[in-house]
């Protein structure tokens, strides 16, 4: 299983309605910190961030990856919403 789809299975538990994920490593090829892990843009939407400061939603994908975040992911950037707060922004996909 590649990193993408690891990643994937990992969030499946907060049972996403959408989920993107970019690999944007070849873009970081070089640096430093890129030895130690890859470099993602994850979108997800799911009702589980439902009244939750944007924070408590990184920190429940962070609990999701814990190891990855170790080990295999060097830079993870997060856009998370509900379905709601989704079906009213411009990130519709």
């Amino acid at each position: 299983m590649n990193r993408i789809e690891e990643i994937k299975r990992r969030l499946a538990v907060l049972s996403p309605t959408q989920l993107n994920l970019i690999d944007d490593s070849a873009k970081h090829a070089g640096h430093a910190g890129a030895q130690h892990g890859g470099h993602y843009q994850l979108m997800i939407v799911s009702e589980a961030f439902a009244g939750k400061l944007p924070i408590a939603r990184h920190r429940m994908v962070y609990t999701e990856l814990d190891d990855l975040m170790q080990n295999g992911i060097h830079a993870l950037n997060i856009q998370a919403y509900t379905p709601q707060e989704f079906s009213t922004t411009q990130h519709k996909e």
